[in-house]
C-alpha cells in the first residue's frame, strides 16, 4: 500500500492481505448497506484483510471470517491503520 493510504480512504477491494484497516464509509444504496452491516461492515470497524487475490476478499471482522465479492468491497471505504 502506498504511504498517501494512511491519509486517504480507499476502497476495501484494494487493500492486500495482511493490511489492518477501519471502515471510514459505506457507498452503497440500502439493500448493499444493510448486507454489509450485517456481516459487521459499519463505519468504525476493524477489519484484518486475510485474502484478497483471485476470486472472494476473506475478512476478520468483529471476531468472525467473512467473504465479500470485489464488487461489494469496492463499497467500502477504508483506511489503513
Amino acid at each position: 500500500m502506498p504511504a498517501t493510504s494512511k491519509r486517504y480512504p480507499v476502497p476495501l477491494s484494494h487493500v492486500p492481505a495482511g493490511y489492518t484497516v477501519r471502515v471510514v464509509g459505506i457507498i452503497a444504496g440500502r439493500g448493499a448497506a444493510r448486507r454489509l452491516a450485517e456481516m459487521g461492515l459499519t463505519p468504525g470497524s476493524i477489519v484484518r484483510v486475510l485474502k484478497n487475490d483471485v476470486g472472494p476478499i476473506l475478512l476478520y471482522v468483529r471476531g468472525i471470517t467473512v467473504a465479500i465479492g470485489k464488487g461489494m468491497a469496492m463499497k467500502v471505504l477504508v483506511e489503513v491503520i
